[in-house]
């Protein structure tokens, strides 16, 4: 029964959004009636509200269970979606302020004498806007009143000129900012919660383990990374377009003809393209650029976006007038100076005033910023007062976010249902049951979501597909895929549901401004190229994951909260990197090495001594491990293409019989429930247990499909990779304790000068002690010890102290003797600096030249981040999918 009621609430869903019934209402409606349906049918049928239901009963749905009904009441105050009014907000000031219009007319006259050079404009326009406003509507409507008419006057091909604006007006859905990329990367973060708890899961059932290691963990994703790892995917798409259009024109160039407009590249036109082209570049600039670098988050950048929208308006709707771009010069004036105050001065915090220059600085930047305020009030009014264009934004950008919202909340209350009902269990069967493993299920989704997007919009298809699918996929080890991949190429998937018909929302905003002339059969065919070529930059961007991982690595991995070294999930790359710099600069390092060995250490510490030496040792252990590594690898590879197919059988009939195992325990509760005292009745007791006997002989005919030597096969291969683990964390451990000795030594020499300063403080702490209370001299002599702690290799200077302080602290304090304890502290400080000041000249030179040579290979998990050259080189081997499955 429960699959007949999931099949009502998709026919239920189906009518009401092709009946026109508002999506926002159609949604949540009928998972409401669904489950109505399916409560009363279990209590006047089976006398149980929950007797439909594959999860608890309606009961349950409505308190959140299993179906987390309640993260529908959440939706609204999660961070990520905060973002989307200020980002709707800003498209649609420059849309009103007709910025977007100048972007046209301005790059149409500059690309008219190019082959094809109005389409190539209308594209570039379209990427321009996408990056600074991301409203599909809008920007269609836009390009096809201005545009279009030229176009056609200049006598273009009718399908090549609607399909190039319908396709362009779409980049918005991809290039970011993008409100289906912040949708998408919300509804991610859940579904990568989802897919780590069913990867540990399957790693428990699969090797016995209560733990996972953490380098296989679901790597998750947010606005921000999605944003990065749309970026280069949209420039992909963008050179697709343009190359077609141009390509198209070479080949019939009577039907995209160059346009030549006399007295076009002039002085006063070079100006016009300037003042045209930079204020919305340096937005883009702001915005994406601020999370880019990590100065701004999501939420943030889209306040930048909107208070830069709104500047660029104010003097947009003053054009032509005097002091139209007073405010804009004012804003420029105020950020410089901002900029200035930071290089000079560094950060500006109000808690930190110490000296004259942190209140000069502070003034100084009062005073930019209040001028800011000023330019963004002033603009702020403008925008207001004329044309009334505050009012018109502030209404579009209410009613397109509660548009979005409304649906959120509808979608989520409809997965529930589905959930509910099943549904969720049943996709993943699906999916996991077809031959071909992860890139079947992975092909079947995008083929899903592409048909969908021919009757479902944008939002639709984010927000009740994914949760559902998502975690299936990000869960399998097989490919490995991080959210933003997957999250990228569903955007670019769902994009083309703006295009394909018949409900291709583009093709509606176009056709509802194009002449009469321009028939929607021409606009259909028009388009057709560019759905081809959106499925091109799918393959491309499926084949190459880089063009979506690289960015959101090099800049988690570069930033100032980057991962340290010894983290685990950097830790394949990192030894992939080192080996082959070990292969490489291998004789350099031993050199390196043994310069060190050579040196006269004999009047360091012998403790100190002996770690060093100890140290030495071990790095020169590292690189024969490493080797270890190599051949232990190389063993897994060879052993895995027998292993393999073997093992991916053994796991399907494995996940099969599983899913045989929850069927039986559900039907036996209904065994146990049943009878007089019972929920249920004695048939439907028989019933199931009739059913469980039926099931366990078929997980007992599954199990039989094992091969007979498969632990034998499991145990030889689970050896093989046991070994190859041995060796990394031998390895690790190893350079580990190669490089801290080290590491010590050069920090205990480059503090001579520290420790030599102690000196004058504990000859004054001596002189004070007896002149102090008891109480007050146990602080003063506790305070130098802290102080004294701040050098390394301090511990026999601080023994004296530490005897004073005792003494000071006893029931019968002494000062004489608190002071001798402090001359021996004295005495031990004197010792200490003559081997320190003496391993300064001679050592410390030559472990410099050490560390130069062994910092980024053998010393490099010791360090606080990655050099940049690794780290770059580290993000470009995390953009890649690796398989893991073989450790499950």
């Amino acid at each position: 029964m429960e699959l007949f009621f999931l099949l009502l609430l998709v026919v239920l869903m189906a009518i009401a959004l092709g009946s026109g019934f508002p999506v926002a209402f159609a949604l949540p409606g009928s998972a409401i009636l669904t489950i109505g349906i399916a409560a009363g049918s279990g209590y006047l049928f089976a006398g149980d509200p929950g007797a439909y239901f594959s999860h608890g009963g309606p009961s349950q749905w409505l308190s959140a269970g299993v179906t987390n009904f309640r993260g529908i009441y959440w939706e609204a105050e999660r961070d990520t979606l905060i973002a989307i009014p200020l980002f709707v907000f800003m498209g649609i000031m420059l849309q009103r302020s007709k910025i977007a219009e100048d972007l046209l007319v301005t790059m149409a006259r500059l690309f008219g004498p190019v082959p094809g050079g109005l389409g190539i404009s209308v594209v570039f326009v379209g990427a321009l806007l996408a990056a600074t406003t991301g409203i599909v509507g809008a920007t269609v409507v836009a390009m096809g009143l201005i545009s279009l008419p030229a176009m056609l006057r200049n006598k273009y091909s009718v399908p090549l000129a609607t399909g190039t604006i319908a396709a362009s007006g779409t980049l918005g859905q991809i290039i970011p900012p993008s409100i289906v990329l912040i949708i998408l990367a919300d509804q991610l973060a859940s579904a990568v919660d989802q897919a780590g708890s069913l990867r540990q899961t399957l790693y428990k059932a699969s090797t016995g383990e209560l733990s996972m290691p953490s380098d296989y963990s679901v790597v998750s994703t947010s606005a921000g990374e999605m944003f990065l790892g749309a970026f280069l995917p949209g420039l992909v798409l963008v050179g697709l377009y343009m190359l077609f259009i141009l390509g198209f024109a070479l080949l019939n160039p009577k039907s995209a003809p160059a346009v030549h407009e006399e007295g076009t590249f002039t002085r006063a036109f070079a100006g016009k393209v300037v003042l045209t082209l930079v204020p919305p570049l340096a937005l883009i600039f702001l915005v994406l650029g601020s999370i880019i670098a990590g100065v701004a988050t999501v939420n943030q950048a889209g306040a930048i976006g909107a208070v830069g929208a709104m500047v660029m308006a104010g003097y947009r709707l003053r054009d032509g007038k005097r002091g139209a771009y007073s405010p804009a010069i004012l804003a420029i004036l105020a950020l410089l100076g901002l900029a200035v105050v930071v290089s000079f001065f560094g950060s500006v915090n109000i808690k930190l005033i110490q000296t004259s220059d942190d209140v000069l600085a502070l003034v100084l930047a009062i005073i930019a910023v209040s001028l800011l305020l000023i330019a963004v009030l002033w603009s702020g009014w403008r925008t207001l007062k004329f044309e009334d264009t505050m009012r018109g934004v502030m209404v579009e950008t209410a009613k397109t976010t509660a548009l979005v919202f409304i649906i959120l909340l509808g979608a989520a209350m409809l997965t529930s249902a589905f959930r509910a009902f099943g549904g969720e269990e049943l996709v993943k069967n699906f999916l996991q049951g077809l031959p071909g493993g992860f890139w079947a299920q992975f092909l079947i989704v995008m083929l899903v979501i592409f048909i969908l997007g021919f009757f479902l919009d944008f939002i639709e298809i984010a927000v009740v597909v994914v949760p559902i699918v998502a975690p299936i996929l990000l869960a399998d080890p097989e490919a490995n895929v991080t959210a933003v991949w997957l999250g990228v190429m569903i955007g670019l998937n769902i994009q083309t549901s703006f295009l394909t018909p018949p409900f291709g929302f583009a093709l509606f905003y176009l056709r509802g401004v194009a002449p009469a002339v321009v028939k929607t059969l021409d606009m259909y065919k028009g388009v057709v190229a560019f759905i081809c070529l959106q499925l091109l930059a799918l393959g491309i961007v499926g084949l190459y994951p880089q063009l979506v991982n690289y960015l959101p690595n090099r800049s988690s991995l570069l930033s100032e909260t980057a991962p340290p070294p010894k983290n685990p999930r950097l830790q394949y790359c990192m030894e992939t990197l080192i080996y082959e710099d070990f292969q490489q600069n291998g004789d350099k390092i031993l050199s390196a090495i043994q310069s060190v060995e050579s040196i006269d250490m004999s009047y360091l510490p012998e403790d100190l001594r002996d770690d060093v030496m100890d140290g030495l040792e071990k790095a020169k252990e590292a690189m024969p491990q490493m080797e270890a590594i190599h051949q232990a690898e190389a063993e897994v590879a060879a052993a895995a293409g027998a292993y393999k197919p073997v093992h991916t059988q053994v796991r399907a009939i494995e996940r099969d019989a599983r899913r045989l195992d929850d069927r039986i325990a559900d039907l036996q509760v209904i065994v146990d429930r049943s009878g007089e005292t019972g929920i249920y009745t004695a048939a439907q007791g028989e019933r199931a247990q009739a059913r469980i006997d039926e099931l366990k002989a078929r997980h007992e005919a599954l199990m039989a499909q094992i091969p007979s030597d498969w632990q034998d096969t499991y145990s030889t291969f689970a050896k093989i990779q046991k070994a190859e683990d041995v060796a990394r964390m031998t390895y690790r451990r190893t350079v580990d304790q190669a490089y801290e000795p080290i590491a010590e030594l050069k920090a205990i020499l480059n503090g001579a000068d520290l420790v030599a300063s102690f000196k004058p403080e504990l000859e004054a702490l001596k002189a004070e002690v007896p002149t102090l209370e008891p109480e007050a001299a146990e602080e003063a002599i506790s305070a130098m010890r802290s102080r004294v702690g701040d050098a390394e290799g301090t511990s026999d200077i601080r023994d004296g102290l530490n005897e004073a302080r005792k003494i000071m602290r006893s029931r019968q304090p002494n000062a004489e003797e608190a002071v001798a304890e402090i001359d021996k502290s004295i005495a031990a400080l004197d010792a200490d600096l003559a081997w320190r000041r003496k391993g300064a000249e001679e050592i410390l030179p030559q472990l410099e030249t050490f560390d130069d040579a062994v910092a980024a290979n053998i010393g490099v998990r010791a360090q606080n981040r990655l050099p940049t050259d690794m780290a770059l080189d580290v993000a470009g081997c995390l953009s890649g999918h690796r398989d893991i499955s073989l450790s499950f």
